[in-house]
């Protein structure tokens, strides 16, 4: 298993990525949250000999398919072959209040989308002439002037985040991985999640997920002192309500009966009342989502929920840990057969 280093985009990420290359992670991932991760990552691509670099996520929707090509396509040239382009969603009221862009039928406007993008590709790894027409996306203008030609590294791999099953299904069809969202628990994903990536891989003529990423982030409730444990523990409830409260991903908690949990968040949430919605999780409903453990036994736990399922993974950790915090974590999840 692959063991990443989440960066936070702000100035001096690129050291921070050279360091935790020097540390022995895999890769390192930058989040589209209140900065563009593709310059950090052009610079962090300069720091760095051999990890691998990727959005995590990137926003699609608030981009066209040429714009994304565009910067993929670039960030593979700087990093030598090392980038991994990680896309999503987001939700409506982002993509068309915050960034002004159209929204509709999300799963198969983003199923074209990363079409749109492999024949934008295709056409300058090949020349043949760029004619993808489409319901949401058109692009049939590719002169010499703006072709940057074969990359020669090839193409970076697409991984998808997604929730529910229809965008997951897209994952499994169009995409190279899927990112397991925090938002998970280990029933959601061997009921829901695998069998629905399958279906897609059967809808691109593939029977089985060998050589497609899964890339997980799970939570982790951890500490050295009952201090640090009991704050790790209330940052998780809190954060497990936030993304609870929102209804396209509900369908997690449903899977476990939790049908009135999200409506309940829901209401709380408009009315901001965010340590209130941390006190609804109980502590079936953390463990069902969090790995809580001591230090020790995070890599045993996290290998017994996941083993065999995630090829990457990091720590979904919105408390401050100490530097150095999760280093024998990684050791042991690398060294695990």
């Amino acid at each position: 298993m692959k063991v990443d280093f989440t960066l936070e985009g702000k100035p001096g990420d690129w050291d921070v990525a050279a360091e935790a290359e020097r540390r022995g992670y895999d890769g390192g991932w930058l989040s589209e949250i209140k900065h563009d991760p593709f310059p950090a990552l052009a610079v962090a691509a300069t720091r760095t000999e051999r990890m691998e670099l990727g959005t995590a996520i990137a926003l699609a929707f608030a981009r066209n398919p040429m714009s994304l090509a565009v910067q993929a396509n670039d960030l593979q040239l700087y990093s030598g072959g090392r980038f991994i382009l990680g896309v999503g969603s987001q939700i409506k009221p982002h993509i068309t209040k915050r960034f002004s862009m159209p929204w509709s039928a999300p799963a198969d406007r983003m199923r074209e989308y990363l079409l749109a993008v492999r024949a934008i590709w295709n056409t300058w790894a090949t020349g043949e002439p760029l004619r993808f027409l489409g319901e949401y996306y058109t692009h049939t203008l590719m002169t010499p002037f703006f072709n940057p030609g074969p990359n020669p590294h090839g193409n970076p791999p697409i991984v998808l985040a997604g929730v529910g099953p229809r965008m997951t299904k897209v994952a499994g069809e169009v995409a190279d991985g899927f990112f397991v969202h925090g938002f998970t628990t280990e029933r959601y994903l061997r009921e829901v999640t695998l069998p629905t990536l399958l279906e897609g891989r059967a809808a691109a003529g593939k029977d089985n997920l060998d050589g497609f990423q899964i890339s997980g982030l799970p939570f982790v409730v951890t500490g050295e002192t009952d201090e640090q444990t009991e704050a790790a523990d209330t940052a998780v409830r809190k954060q497990i309500a936030f993304y609870g409260s929102t209804p396209s991903y509900w369908p997690v908690f449903e899977t476990h009966g939790w049908t009135d949990l999200g409506p309940e968040l829901n209401r709380l949430s408009k009315r901001g009342e965010w340590d209130e919605m941390g006190r609804r999780i109980t502590d079936e409903v953390l463990h069902a989502f969090a790995i809580v453990a001591p230090k020790e036994k995070v890599a045993e736990q996290l290998l017994a929920r996941y083993g065999g399922i995630f090829t990457r993974t990091s720590f979904y950790s919105p408390y401050p840990v100490p530097e150095g915090y999760w280093e024998q974590t990684k050791h042991d999840l690398q060294a695990a057969d």
